[in-house]
């Protein structure tokens, strides 16, 4: 199975337009563009009834009390979770190729709507919420719930450069059978059982000028 993207090549850094967030000089960091990367892929195996793509940075602090803070920084040796972006399933099995945009196109206060992908942008599959929703729970004015993607915002005070992993998955069902908010850490769970193949693209991102890549 082949999986590539034309937004990035792997390994390489994420533009900021299928960002989240970009730096600013004075402000630290202000919002961006919000684009879904391009992805296209060819070759899925024999068998494949639908396809799913799970976005996450397994480089987020485990602890928050230094970030985003003025004279601190995250260090490099704080221990890391996962932090999910994106988890889009059901997609058809004819479909080969995401454009640039056509799932996310600014940053949406309160979230897009979901889990079913709304209009003709992609009948049939749905998108989960991504954990924007968790991290946006205590602000009056963004909180709620986040479906779809949304793009790379790490601490713009971490020392360490965040890894950014597209995972496309082949499935031997046409409906991955899980419901709900189809939170990132379900849909993992959920599709375990049912990957025919799979494959991967990295991308790096950071908010801090000083940051570097993990060794």
């Amino acid at each position: 199975m082949k999986f590539w993207s034309d937004s990035f090549k792997d390994g390489a850094n994420i533009p900021g337009e299928f960002a989240f967030a970009v730096m600013d000089p004075k402000t630290h960091v202000a919002l961006s563009a919000n684009r879904n990367p391009h992805f296209a892929w060819s070759d899925l195996p024999a068998g494949t009834r639908s396809l799913a793509l799970v976005v996450h940075d397994p480089d987020v602090p485990s602890r928050g009390d230094d970030v985003n803070q003025e004279g601190k920084t995250v260090p490099l040796e704080l221990p890391r979770v996962d932090f999910y972006h994106w988890t889009l399933v059901d997609i058809p099995a004819n479909v080969s190729e995401i454009k640039a945009g056509q799932f996310s196109n600014g940053v949406t206060a309160r979230g897009k709507p979901g889990p079913a992908v709304l209009g003709d942008v992609m009948p049939g599959a749905r998108q989960g919420i991504n954990d924007y929703t968790g991290w946006f729970a205590g602000d009056g004015d963004m909180r709620g719930d986040y479906f779809g993607y949304d793009g790379p915002c790490p601490p713009w005070n971490d020392a360490l450069v965040h890894r950014y992993i597209f995972t496309l998955y082949a499935l031997d069902v046409e409906q991955l059978p899980v419901s709900g908010n189809l939170e990132g850490s379900v849909v993992v769970t959920a599709l375990r059982d049912h990957v025919l193949e799979q494959a991967s693209i990295t991308g790096l991102y950071t908010l801090n000028p000083n940051a570097v890549p993990r060794s």
